[in-house]
C-alpha cells in the first residue's frame, strides 16, 4: 500500500479551487508567483476578471503579458471556491472597486467565512468591500489611511494573518505571503471571519 500520508503533506491544496480576480493593470508578479505556489501545492487556481478574454499584467509601469481569463464574474459564483486571491497593481484594484459586481463577489467570501489573500494595492478592493472593521492588515503603505477609514488597523509587517485573511506589502513579500494564503486556504472557512 503507498504511503499517502506524504503526498498529502506536499500537496496541502489538494482539491481546493482559489480563485484569482484581478483586471487589467495588475502586477504580473502577484499573479504568477502565487499562481504558481499554490498550484504546486494542489490547488486549482482560476483567473477571474470583469469580461472575457485576456488581462494584460504589469511590472510596476511598464506593460507586461497578457493572460487568458478562465471565467467572467457574471459566469461563477462564490460557492464554487474555496478561497480568493487578490494581487495588486494600482490600475487593478482600483478598478475593480468601482464594479458592484466585483465589490459582491469579494464580501460574498468574507460573508462564507472562507478564506482571502490580498497583496499590495489589492486590499483597496477590501476597502470598498466594506469588510475591513476590527481587522489587522497590511497593504502598499499608500492604502493605509483608506484601511484605517474603513475601520482596519494597518501594521507595517511582510505578511499580516487575521482569522483568514492574508496580507503583504509588495512584491518583496511574497514568499511569506504565499506560504501563509496555503496555510489559511489548507485550513479552509474561518468562522469567526467577520464582515
Amino acid at each position: 500500500m503507498p504511503d499517502l500520508s506524504s503526498k498529502k503533506a506536499n500537496a496541502p491544496l489538494q482539491g481546493k479551487k482559489i480563485a484569482f480576480l484581478l483586471t487589467d493593470g495588475f502586477e504580473q508578479i502577484e499573479l504568477t508567483t502565487p499562481w504558481e505556489k499554490l498550484r504546486l501545492a494542489g490547488a486549482q487556481p482560476e483567473l477571474i476578471s470583469l469580461q472575457p478574454g485576456n488581462v494584460c499584467g504589469y511590472h510596476h509601469l511598464d506593460k507586461g503579458d497578457e493572460f487568458p481569463v478562465d471565467s467572467s464574474l457574471h459566469e461563477v459564483s462564490v460557492d464554487d471556491y474555496d478561497g480568493l486571491v487578490l494581487p495588486g497593481g494600482v490600475a487593478n484594484p482600483d478598478a475593480l472597486r468601482t464594479e458592484p459586481t466585483a465589490v459582491d463577489f469579494v464580501k460574498a467570501f468574507f460573508t462564507q467565512h472562507k478564506p482571502v489573500a490580498a497583496i499590495c494595492h489589492g486590499p483597496w478592493t477590501l476597502v470598498e468591500a466594506d469588510v475591513l472593521k476590527g481587522r489587522t492588515l497590511t497593504s502598499w503603505p499608500s492604502l493605509r489611511t483608506d484601511i484605517e477609514n474603513a475601520g482596519g488597523h494597518w501594521v507595517d509587517q511582510e505578511v499580516c494573518v487575521d482569522q483568514g485573511l492574508v496580507t503583504s506589502r509588495k512584491p518583496d513579500d511574497l514568499e511569506a505571503f504565499c506560504n501563509k494564503a496555503i496555510e489559511e486556504f489548507a485550513e479552509g472557512r474561518h468562522q469567526r471571519q467577520q464582515v
